[in-house]
C-alpha cells in the first residue's frame, strides 16, 4: 500500500486547483492526483464553452458568488503568470419582450450587489453598437466576461502541481474507499493507497466515489447533455462577443446563447436535454445502470413533474434543427439553419436532492479525511481556484 499526505481523484479543473492550492498552502505535502482518464480536462473542462463569468447571475452571499467573484480575479493572475491566453471582451444580455424586464432588473441587481460595479443597463440602441445582429428592447453589458480554454488552463494547473513535487497518474479509476483508524484508504484498478485525507473530484462520476463511504448519500448526479451548433465561418461576423438570453430563474440553465471562442470560432447553444449515459455526448449514448440510477432516484420525478414542459423542449430542440434555429432567432432573427453547422457537446453533473430539489450552489461533504465535492456546476471552472482554496483551508490541518 503507497502512502500519501493527499490524494485528489479526478484531473478535471476544480480537482487540479484544489491540489494545486494544498501544494501552494503546504509545500513539501506529498500528494498524488488520480484520474481514470488517459489525460487532463477529459469531460466537463474540456467540453466547456470557454467562458469566464464574471458572477453577474448568482445570489449574493452564496458559495458560487463569492467564488466566482474571487476565483475571477484568481484565475486572471494565474494566467498572466504562466502565458495561459484569454481575452476579457463583454458580453450582453438581452430582454427581447416586456415580460422578461423584471428578471433582467433582478440580474441586473444582483450584478450590482455582487461589486461588479462597470456593468451598464443599455437600450437597444446601445445593444446596435455593441451587437449590430443582436434582438433585444434592452440589455445588460457586462464587460467583465471573457473567453478562455479551459484544457489549456488545466494543463497549466498540472504544471505546477509537477513543478511543486506533486504526482499526477492517470487510468487509475478509484473503486474503493474506506476510513481505517482515522486514515483514508483507496484502491484504484491498479494500487492500494493510504493516506491522511482523500479529496472527491470526480464531477459527473462524484456521487458513486462518495457512496463507497457516505452510505445514505442525500444527492445524485442527474446529466444533462448540452449540444452545440457552430457558426460556418463566413456568417461568424454576426456575432462580435457573447450574447445571451435572460434566463429562466427556476431552471438552472442559462438558455442558447453564441459565444465567441478563443479560437475565433463561434458557438450556438447549448440546449439542456436529459443524458442517458453520464458521459454520453452523443444522441445515442446509452448507458443502463446510468439510466437505471436516474430513473430510481426519488428527487427525479419530482423535477421532471415540475419541469416536464420544458425538458420536452430541450428534447425536441435536440432532434429538430429547425427547433433549435428558433430559439436561437429570439436572438438573432436573421439566423438561419443554413448557417450552422453541428458541433460538440458536453454533459453537466446537475445534482439532485432526494426530496427534488435542483442543487445550485456549491456542495462539498467534510467527513474527516475524505471530502467530497458533490456539486460544482458552473461556474466551476472560472471559480477553480477559489474552490480550490476553500477546500485547501478544511483539509490542511489535517495533513
Amino acid at each position: 500500500m503507497q502512502n500519501y499526505d493527499v490524494i485528489v481523484a479526478g484531473a478535471g479543473i476544480v480537482g487540479l486547483a484544489s491540489a494545486l492550492k494544498i501544494l501552494e498552502s503546504k509545500p513539501g505535502t506529498k500528494l498524488l492526483v488520480v484520474e481514470k482518464e488517459a489525460g487532463t480536462a477529459w469531460h466537463q473542462t474540456g467540453h466547456n464553452s470557454g467562458v469566464i463569468h464574471s458572477g453577474i447571475y448568482y445570489k449574493p452571499g452564496s458559495l458560487k458568488a463569492a467564488n466566482c467573484i474571487h476565483g475571477y480575479e484568481m484565475l486572471l493572475r494565474f494566467c498572466d503568470e504562466n502565458s495561459v491566453p484569454y481575452e476579457i471582451c463583454g458580453k450582453v444580455i438581452s430582454a427581447t419582450s416586456s415580460e422578461e424586464l423584471p428578471r433582467l432588473e433582478s440580474i441586473y441587481r444582483r450584478g450590482l450587489d455582487n461589486g461588479l460595479d462597470k456593468i451598464r443597463m443599455i437600450d437597444k440602441d446601445e445593444l446596435k453598437e455593441l451587437e449590430p445582429h443582436a434582438q433585444g428592447i434592452k440589455a445588460i453589458h457586462v464587460p467583465y466576461t471573457g473567453i478562455i480554454d479551459y484544457k489549456a488552463v488545466s494543463a497549466a494547473y498540472a504544471d505546477k502541481i509537477r513543478q511543486l513535487g506533486g504526482e499526477i497518474r492517470f487510468n487509475e479509476k478509484v473503486i474503493r474507499l474506506k476510513t481505517n483508524g482515522g486514515k483514508c484508504e483507496s484502491a484504484t484498478q491498479n494500487s492500494s493507497f493510504s493516506s491522511n485525507v482523500f479529496i472527491n473530484c470526480c464531477g459527473l462520476q462524484s456521487d458513486e466515489v462518495a457512496g463507497y463511504s457516505e452510505k445514505k448519500l442525500d444527492t445524485r448526479i442527474i446529466p444533462f447533455r448540452g449540444e452545440y451548433y457552430k457558426l460556418r465561418p463566413e456568417k461568424s461576423y454576426l456575432v462580435k462577443n457573447l450574447i445571451y438570453p435572460v434566463p429562466d430563474p427556476a431552471f438552472p440553465f442559462l438558455g442558447v446563447h453564441f459565444t465567441r471562442m478563443i479560437d475565433g470560432e463561434v458557438e450556438a447553444g447549448p440546449n439542456a436535454v436529459l443524458s442517458f449515459r453520464k458521459e454520453g455526448y452523443t444522441k445515442t449514448s446509452f448507458g443502463f445502470g446510468d439510466t437505471f440510477k436516474t430513473f430510481t432516484w426519488p428527487g427525479f420525478f419530482k423535477i421532471a413533474s415540475k419541469f416536464y414542459k420544458t425538458g420536452f423542449g430541450e428534447f425536441r430542440r435536440s432532434f429538430s434543427k429547425k427547433a433549435f434555429v428558433k430559439a436561437l432567432q429570439k436572438l438573432m432573427p436573421e439566423i438561419t439553419e443554413e448557417d450552422l453547422s453541428p458541433g460538440g457537446a458536453g454533459v453537466r453533473a446537475q445534482a439532485i436532492s432526494r426530496s427534488g430539489g435542483l442543487i445550485d450552489d456549491f456542495l462539498i461533504h467534510d467527513n474527516g479525511s475524505i471530502v467530497n465535492v458533490l456539486n460544482a456546476p458552473s461556474p466551476a471552472a472560472t471559480s477553480s481556484l477559489a474552490i480550490g482554496e476553500t477546500i485547501a483551508k478544511k483539509i490542511i490541518s489535517k495533513i
